[in-house]
């Protein structure tokens, strides 16, 4: 069964169909919950959340562009909608934007360490830093889904890559002082 077969299925509600789409997508899609909730079962939650938007609303998927970016798209706002409701994106300052890069002589900084760390950041600014770093979000598209300025989403990235900064030079620098 092709895609928009499937779709279709799922537009008149078919268990089944629902069923296939959410296995072809469930782990996609759990990706990118946990790159926008603080643990584990906030990410499980975001995304059984982000599964009922999508059955709910796929009669308003118009097979134009991507279906899994628009699935992208609800997901992320879904997760998203749980900090606006908390408040966490009330805060209102700029700061200038920092370069952000780190001087380090060794190249060994796994994939893992560097996500284990952004996840770590305060809620804000890992969300305006998955936003523009990972997934591409401009400010202005940042400060419209987040209720922020631009220049908020600015200062949340400027300071997401002061800390992601600060704390690869200082566990750098424990690793070699520890290896003397």
């Amino acid at each position: 069964m092709s895609l928009e077969e499937l779709i279709d299925r799922c537009k008149q509600s078919d268990r089944k169909a629902q069923e296939e789409l959410y296995r072809l997508f469930c782990n996609k899609l759990y990706s990118l919950c946990l790159k926008y909730s603080r643990n584990e079962a906030q990410a499980q939650d975001n995304l059984q959340d982000s599964f009922v938007t999508i059955f709910n609303k796929i009669d308003q998927y118009s097979f134009k562009g991507s279906f899994e970016g628009w699935l992208k798209r609800i997901t992320i706002n879904t997760s998203l909608q749980k900090y606006r409701s908390e408040g966490v994106f009330d805060i209102v300052s700029e700061v200038a934007e920092e370069d952000g890069t780190v001087e380090i002589e060794d190249n060994d900084i796994s994939l893992d360490y560097l996500l284990a760390i952004i996840q770590e950041l305060p809620d804000r600014y890992r969300i305006t830093f998955n936003l523009y770093v990972l997934d591409g979000y401009s400010h202005k598209e940042i400060a419209g889904m987040l209720n922020i300025t631009e220049g908020t989403s600015k200062s949340n990235l400027a300071r997401a890559r002061a800390n992601l900064k600060e704390r690869i030079e200082q566990d750098h620098l424990k690793k070699k002082v520890n290896s003397i």
